[in-house]
């Protein structure tokens, strides 16, 4: 445990597992005390809630539904006495190429990834305290072209411009809006690919040091632009990727 964010409140999106549990537990670690938000399994965010508290962590549960607008004001309420951290994690990816790419599917992605983040951001705004930090999780495929993946690439490269403009916008409440763009991650958003041994080594290998990243590594990256040491970095995209596709 440390004390860099003793103190702080935070909310960590779509925290159940991956790279969102990873990013709570870290928080917890610098002295957060960390609402972990899931939309269905509760089961596995409980399992977080436990990780964190076993840690020597302080935290609870936040259940919503990001896409439907009451959840959203609900948990707003919930921060009623003020948050200093929040990190827009929750996300779907669906991969499907332009042709192939339905109207279902481009709705799922732009809900979750881009209309919710706004509007739980926006219900958020008169609770975030001075120096708040706002983290959008953004990914490599919003930087580089992935025709497979387009609608989730477009939605994460909507959250890029969403975060530079809400940095420009709050900086005069000294709040600092930053994104992290993960690159290739041991994560739940491979399982789809997991027992394909020559696609895994495909996507390892756009990486400079030729491996997946891992979810404490991304984690990581959130942790510092949450504490004071981010104290003037803002409006930022920080690629978190091993070199991906340099």
């Amino acid at each position: 445990m440390s004390d860099k964010l003793l103190g702080k409140n935070a909310l960590v999106t779509g925290a159940s597992g991956g790279i969102g549990r990873a990013i709570a537990l870290h928080l917890a670690k610098e002295g957060a005390s960390v609402a972990v938000h899931y939309g269905r399994g509760r089961v596995r965010a409980e399992e977080t809630l436990q990780l964190i508290k076993e840690a020597g962590g302080s935290g609870q549960l936040v259940e919503a539904d990001l896409r439907n607008i009451a959840d959203i004001q609900r948990v707003a309420a919930g921060f009623a006495g003020g948050i200093d951290i929040l990190v827009n994690n929750a996300g779907v990816a669906r991969g499907q190429t332009l042709e192939h790419t339905t109207e279902d599917e481009f709705d799922a992605v732009f809900d979750t990834n881009v209309k919710a983040t706004f509007f739980l951001t926006q219900a958020l705004l008169p609770m975030l305290r001075t120096g708040a930090s706002l983290i959008n999780i953004s990914s490599m495929v919003s930087i580089v072209a992935y025709p497979s993946t387009i609608s989730y690439s477009m939605s994460k490269a909507a959250l890029n411009h969403f975060t530079r403009s809400l940095a420009a916008d709050l900086a005069a409440r000294d709040i600092r809006v930053n994104g992290v763009a993960p690159g290739a991650t041991d994560s739940e958003f491979l399982s789809g690919i997991r027992d394909n041994e020559a696609a895994m080594q495909g996507i390892a290998s756009a990486t400079a040091f030729g491996r997946l990243g891992t979810p404490d590594e991304i984690a990581q990256a959130v942790a510092f632009l949450a504490s004071p040491e981010s104290a003037w970095i803002t409006g930022q995209i920080l690629q978190v990727s091993g070199g991906m596709h340099l």
